[in-house]
């Protein structure tokens, strides 16, 4: 098995939340029709999926797989 990074817990607890969050703003994004709010958004899901990527490449992959 590959080993997991240093501080897995924190990674793991963070990605979880991190996916969360972007489930939450895609359900804002749907509910609204203002087309500055809905760019606002799909930066912020942008930059949290960007997130959500470097803390996968830290773990063995399929890691977050069955999880989330």
């Amino acid at each position: 098995m590959t080993k997991l990074p240093k501080n897995f817990p924190e990674y793991s607890l963070l990605y979880k939340n991190l996916n969360k969050k972007i489930t939450d703003l895609q359900k804002q994004q749907r509910m609204t029709d203002d087309e500055l709010i809905i760019k606002e958004i799909q930066s912020k899901i942008k930059a949290y999926q960007k997130e959500m990527n470097r803390i996968k490449d830290l773990f063995p992959e399929g890691f977050f797989k069955d999880k989330f």
